[in-house]
């Protein structure tokens, strides 16, 4: 009986411990500012929107750009167009993907 005891307050403190690190894990990865500066479309390759939750406390645009990630607000009008830009850039990209080259196409 003192053994299941025991077995059951290891397991729970596992769990416990477990559940902060992975928590605290989650937030590391959240955009806590927004940057000052405004950036290029050419010069970023994609972008991520965060929302908040239980582990972010901010909504932000993440844009990716070749050395390092950069949070932005969302409600900035340069940061709109940014997210603007990059869709037509990944739409135009799509488009070119899908049509092989050389194709004629008959109507």
């Amino acid at each position: 009986m003192a053994s299941n005891k025991a077995c059951l307050t290891v397991t729970l403190c596992s769990l416990l411990i477990l559940t902060t690190f992975i928590s605290s894990a989650q937030s590391a990865s959240c955009c806590l500012r927004y940057t000052k500066r405004h950036l290029t479309c050419r010069h970023m390759t994609g972008y991520t929107i965060q929302n908040t939750n239980t582990s972010c406390d901010i909504n932000a645009v993440i844009f990716h750009l070749p050395d390092r990630f950069v949070c932005a607000n969302p409600r900035m009008l340069w940061v709109q167009k940014a997210m603007k830009c990059l869709d037509e850039t990944r739409r135009k990209t799509d488009d070119k993907q899908e049509t092989p080259s050389g194709s004629a196409t008959s109507a």
